[in-house]
């Protein structure tokens, strides 16, 4: 019996507070017609009791009209009643021989809870019809019964009030947008079955919710370019949708994304969520010291498990019920509930997660945290559990991390900077070591060049040596030859003709003899003139071009020149020689 009680518990929790009227009266009546069986859970009436009428704190009626005085006194007194009825019947459970008394507490219960819930309808309706008086007027007191809790019915119209989205000029434009094609359908198509895949109005495929929640998404991507489309906006509109028509949750989204920090969140730059990851873990630190130090002696950071809590409202880490009070309070409050809340949510972990190393906190965190906020009712998790958080003290914190980023900021400019120096100066080490090598290639071919060369000009200087020594030689025999003739002309010139008929014969044959040879001689001495002159002119078409290189290499072509001019005029030596000879013969031959 007690395990049925408990699945009664856990399913009336995970619910909505949609049906929370019917679900209580059931459970009164049933509680009625089981008076003698224990194994009837009149936890559950109590704990929807604490799920669905906002007990008013004392406090909060000081300032408030007659009428709202007496209608707060009687919602504190039915819940005080609520109380001591469920305790009365707790205690009679166990036992058969008292189920008279508990059939009066059972009835008692019911019709406290009638009144509880019809009072509280009766005061959200005057201040929906009183809205504006009662916002300027009242709003610390708005603001408290928005803690407590605002009933179902009222809240689609309360949500508009809250964000002042009533009557937006966007709403006209709505089925304009629908018509037309944004860029982030296919990531919406994607991320539609993600998005309350439990919840029966999106769980099936091409369903209505789906559809109403791909107008919404698509929508807002065409109205806001910059943002376009990001995951966890999809479960906010998912929970606007629970609440109220498309056109006004599309409507309310804009608010919230304008007004309540939601743009700067899901912007690509998500810089805004950077913001609250240091503000929340600087509130760790303060309120929290011991699981700071643990979380950082695990690189446990807190974007980890963090993020979800500020991009989802906490709509993706608990149930609906706790989620929607949990929104309730964001649409009046803003972001501050999610750093109550999320600093709650440590303190009441903390025990564990001390024992634990990253991986095991962040599975606690995801999938703990879901269990245990099952057996916590929304008013023990929402105020009891919630720390203060001063606007005043996040806006020192906004500061601080507005300079750390500007800071943050200078420091990559000049690291910028700093790596395109870098980068340039690499560029030029490279070009200046590519230049290095082949400056020294260079050298190296010069000094090459250089040896050769200077052995180059030593043959040559060699050459001209032994070409000067055979000019002078040949003049030398020139001259002697030149003194033969001459010696010669005058012995012919004395001799007897007639004597010497048959020896001139003889010397005539051997004249004939060597002119033939003279004259082969002579051709081959003029061959080689010409190709000495070849050479010559090859030589100096070659050497054209030199003059205007280093000394070393002018004195090479200098001497080049005149070995070569050495060569010419020794060849002309000896063909003057040949012919010298030649015509001597043939005057010894006449």
């Amino acid at each position: 019996s007690s395990q049925v009680a408990t699945g009664k518990v856990a399913g009336k929790l995970s619910s909505t507070l949609s049906w929370v009227k019917n679900t209580v009266s059931h459970t009164v009546s049933q509680m009625a017609s089981q008076v003698a069986s224990p194994s009837a859970s009149l936890h559950t009436t109590s704990s929807s009791t604490t799920l669905s009428t906002p007990a008013l704190s004392p406090s909060s009626p000081t300032q408030l009209s007659p009428d709202d005085l007496e209608l707060l006194a009687k919602l504190e007194e039915q819940n005080r009643l609520l109380e001591t009825d469920s305790k009365s019947l707790r205690s009679v459970n166990g036992s058969r021989r008292n189920s008279g008394s508990s059939l009066v507490s059972s009835s008692s219960a019911s019709s406290n809870l009638s009144h509880l819930e019809e009072d509280s309808w009766i005061l959200w309706g005057r201040i929906v019809n009183e809205w504006e008086d009662v916002r300027k007027k009242k709003e610390k007191q708005v603001k408290e019964l928005v803690r407590k809790g605002i009933p179902h019915h009222f809240r689609a119209i309360v949500w508009q009030l809250l964000c002042s989205a009533q009557s937006m000029p966007i709403k006209d434009q709505y089925s304009e947008l629908l018509k037309m094609t944004s860029p982030c359908e296919k990531l919406i198509r994607r991320d539609i079955a993600r998005t309350y895949p439990e919840h029966d109005f999106f769980k099936e495929k091409d369903s209505l919710g789906q559809e109403v929640l791909f107008n919404v998404m698509k929508a807002y991507s065409l109205v806001d370019r910059e943002v376009g489309y990001c995951q966890g906006s999809a479960f906010i509109v998912g929970l606007l949708l629970m609440q109220m028509p498309e056109e006004e949750a599309f409507c309310v989204f804009v608010k919230l994304m304008q007004d309540y920090r939601l743009r700067e969140l899901f912007k690509p730059s998500m810089a805004e969520l950077g913001l609250c990851m240091y503000q929340f873990e600087c509130m760790i630190q303060e309120h929290l010291p011991e699981l700071y130090v643990h979380f950082q002696s695990q690189s446990f950071h807190t974007s980890m498990y963090a993020s979800s809590w500020f991009l989802t409202i906490f709509l993706t880490t608990f149930p609906l019920p706790i989620a929607t009070r949990i929104f309730d309070i964001f649409m009046s409050e803003g972001l501050e509930i999610v750093f109550r809340v999320g600093l709650a949510v440590l303190q009441m972990n903390q025990a564990e997660l001390l024992q634990l190393d990253m991986e095991g906190m962040l599975q606690h965190l995801h999938f703990r945290v879901l269990v245990q906020s099952l057996f916590i009712s929304t008013e023990v998790f929402v105020f009891k559990f919630s720390f203060n958080v001063q606007s005043k003290y996040l806006q020192e914190l906004e500061k601080e991390y507005t300079t750390i980023k500007t800071k943050e900021m200078e420091e990559q400019v000049e690291i910028k900077r700093l790596r395109t120096e870098n980068r340039l100066l690499k560029q030029r080490i490279e070009t200046l070591e590519k230049e290095s090598a082949s400056l020294a290639d260079r050298l190296i071919q010069h000094k090459c060049s250089s040896r050769y060369s200077e052995d180059f000009v030593l043959q040559l200087e060699k050459e001209l040596v032994q070409a000067r020594l055979s000019e002078a030689e040949s003049h030398c025999a020139l001259k002697e030859m030149q003194d033969k003739v001459l010696e010669m002309e005058k012995r012919n010139s004395s001799l007897p003709d007639e004597e010497n008929v048959a020896r001139l014969q003889e010397e005539l044959i051997a004249v004939k003899l060597r002119e033939a040879e003279a004259l082969m001689g002579l051709k081959e001495l003029r061959q080689q003139v010409k190709d000495l002159e070849e050479h010559w002119q090859r030589h100096l078409a070659r050497t054209t071009g030199r003059w205007k290189d280093p000394p070393r290499k002018n004195t090479v072509n200098e001497l080049q020149d005149e070995l070569m001019t050495v060569r010419l005029r020794e060849a002309e030596t000896q063909a003057e020689l040949k012919e010298t000879k030649q015509r001597m013969m043939e005057m010894e031959t006449q």
